[in-house]
């Protein structure tokens, strides 16, 4: 039995048992409720249950959004069935095209070289080798319950915002408020009136008996929606795949803060204190490494280069993420966690590596693909923020 269906269900409690000798304990398990079929030609609407078919956990969707996926493995997949295709034509039509191909590749070389001059440039050319679709996502409540047992994360999910009137506490954070994409949403139905726990479950969401789900969105959740929209909206997914590790960025843009002008510092990647006359934007990412491999490995280091459209780049080299260096074996393949950086400009780019070691001691690097750091707002940011932290 996989990890997922373990997750059907629920120790209520144990209890001495004599029935065997060799067990202390005996347990009594609850099933949730009816799995219904998955369906990928249909968005699941506010109010359907889940359960994450990588992480486990019982959840119910609050907003879909449509987003673009950027996957540069789709896109080198099709490259090589063009190249394939190609190498099937007649031996003069690869004469001719032999002639092309080596002026091609003289044209890419100098374009490449020329590239190099501008990391922007570099970035740009990087980022258009992905195959564009457009995707379903959903904001999702996790239930409380189950937090403790996601163990392929550092914490908790949840959803960082900047707060207008907090200037030494820049961030507030929504925990248990994750975002999960179309494929990993397994729907369920349940009778229970209350089948998620979440501080936020009756403030956003309603009973309806005679609806399908029976679950709707409530007005309060419709106007926070519109009222929160630019850091709530994934706008933009970034996949790419090497050595069979995946990895998968979602970047949020938060805001933007006043700070303090240090003095020739405007280019460097600050997360210090705010108050001031630059304006400093903000963004979340959100990182999912998944092992789709057969061996175990284990992430010890990442590698970041943030680039900033007023031509400054940083380096950022440091052990594990988030203070740990986490496995991707067979039985947790994936792991998850978001972090933030700053810019002292209203755009930028970011892309790196994460160095993995197998079992055996063997090292290789696996690409993040380039992503784009966009600011919604950037023209009223600098005269204000409108986040607002849901009532409780």
């Amino acid at each position: 039995m996989s990890l997922w269906q373990h997750r059907i269900f629920r120790i209520l409690a144990s209890k001495p048992a004599n029935v065997c000798k060799r067990c202390r304990f005996s347990a009594k398990l609850e099933p949730i409720g009816i799995f219904e079929p998955a369906d990928d030609t249909k968005q699941y609407v506010t109010g359907q249950l889940f359960l994450h078919r990588i992480f486990g956990y019982r959840g119910i969707i609050l907003i879909p959004w449509d987003v673009k996926v950027y996957d540069r493995d789709e896109f080198a997949t099709r490259s090589y069935q063009t190249n394939s295709s190609n190498s099937n034509r007649d031996s003069s039509d690869n004469h001719s095209r032999a002639g092309n191909d080596d002026a091609g590749r003289i044209r890419g070389k100098r374009k490449e070289e020329s590239s190099e001059r501008g990391t922007e440039s570099a970035v740009e050319q990087t980022m258009s080798q992905a195959s564009t679709q457009s995707r379903l996502f959903y904001s999702v409540l996790m239930d409380e319950r189950d937090w403790k047992h996601v163990k392929y994360r550092t914490q908790t999910e949840g959803v960082t915002f900047l707060h207008e009137t907090e200037e030494n506490s820049p961030f507030f954070t929504i925990p248990g408020l994750d975002y999960v994409s179309h494929d990993d949403i397994m729907p369920y139905s349940s009778l229970s009136l209350k089948p998620i726990q979440h501080n936020l479950l009756d403030k956003f969401i309603s009973y309806e008996p005679t609806t399908e789900p029976p679950f709707v969105a409530r007005h309060a959740l419709k106007e926070w929606t519109s009222r929160n929209r630019f850091w709530l909206e994934p706008t933009d997914v970034y996949k790419e795949t090497t050595n069979d590790i995946r990895v998968t960025v979602i970047p949020f843009y938060m805001g933007c803060k006043m700070k303090n002008d240090t003095g020739g510092n405007g280019g460097s990647l600050a997360l210090n204190n705010y108050s001031g006359t630059v304006p400093q934007y903000w963004w979340r990412y959100c990182i999912r490494l998944e092992n789709i491999g057969t061996q175990n490995v284990q992430l010890c280091e990442r590698n970041w280069r943030i680039f900033s459209m007023n031509g400054s780049l940083e380096t950022v080299r440091a052990r594990g993420v988030n203070g740990v260096e986490p496995l991707l074996s067979m039985d947790m393949p994936a792991f998850q966690y978001s972090s933030h950086v700053s810019l002292y400009t209203p755009s930028g780019h970011m892309w790196g590596t994460f160095r993995i070691r197998t079992r055996a001691g063997k090292a290789f690097d696996v690409k993040v693909p380039p992503f784009t750091l966009e600011s919604k707002t950037a023209s009223r940011d600098i005269s204000g923020s409108t986040d607002d932290e849901p009532e409780k």
